[in-house]
């Protein structure tokens, strides 16, 4: 969730709207409004600004390395913090989607404390699943273990530019009920782009309602391929 969301969502909370939050703070009419507008005019607010807002709003503010936000459960092997991972048990589909309807945790893997933190992942917050499909071959094959960061579950926009040669980040969906595995792109703040690596497989855009019933689930930050005869 991203700065502007957690405000609103506390703003509603308190039952309040912006004019009045901003009134009751003292804030300049626009200080709130100018940071949680929802289009492309959005003012990102800087660090004392952002911190001011958190701070009026009784919120937690805090910049640094994603922090644990549950327990965690931690071993030590050979002098190395590990946390356990949890492996749900769960088809993240890369073609059409799966139905986990029955989805539990079946089993655990350790990963080492300091490589997470290394990719900016925080262990209470990673998840692992696996895949099956082909449309997102030959980066995801079926079989695949994925691991998902869900504190990092919100596509930044960003228009396309030619020059831009970057791949658009592969993120964990629930689209209309069901999980998916996709690159997504956010080329406006009111359209999405599934897209798969096999080019087999065209781009799906979402617009409206279809991008509503899309939930992201969070970043792919890792994945492990499965050596088969």
């Amino acid at each position: 969730m991203d700065f502007a969301a957690i405000v609103l969502a506390e703003l509603e909370r308190r039952g309040l709207n912006i004019n009045q939050a901003e009134l009751a703070h003292g804030f300049p009419q626009g200080f709130i409004r100018g940071v949680v507008r929802n289009d492309e005019k959005r003012a990102v607010p800087s660090i004392q600004k952002a911190e001011q807002i958190a701070d009026a709003l009784g919120l937690e503010f805090y910049v640094g390395p994603p922090r644990d936000t549950g327990p965690v459960e931690q071993v030590v092997i050979d002098g190395a913090d590990y946390a356990h991972i949890p492996l749900h048990d769960a088809l993240l589909a890369a073609g059409p989607g799966s139905d986990n309807s029955s989805e539990q945790v079946i089993d655990q893997l350790a990963f080492r404390r300091d490589w997470l933190k290394r990719i900016g992942v925080a262990a209470s917050a990673a998840r692992l699943a696996r895949v099956h499909g082909d449309s997102m071959q030959p980066t995801l094959w079926p079989g695949d273990m994925i691991l998902i960061d869900t504190q990092r579950n919100t596509p930044q926009v960003r228009p396309r530019d030619a020059r831009d040669q970057r791949r658009s980040p592969v993120y964990a969906m629930i689209d209309h009920g069901e999980a998916r595995v996709k690159r997504i792109e956010r080329p406006s703040a009111d359209q999405m782009l599934l897209i798969s690596d096999n080019p087999d497989y065209p781009p799906e855009l979402r617009q409206g309602a279809d991008m509503r019933a899309i939930q992201v689930i969070g970043k792919v930050v890792w994945w492990g391929h499965t050596a088969k005869e």
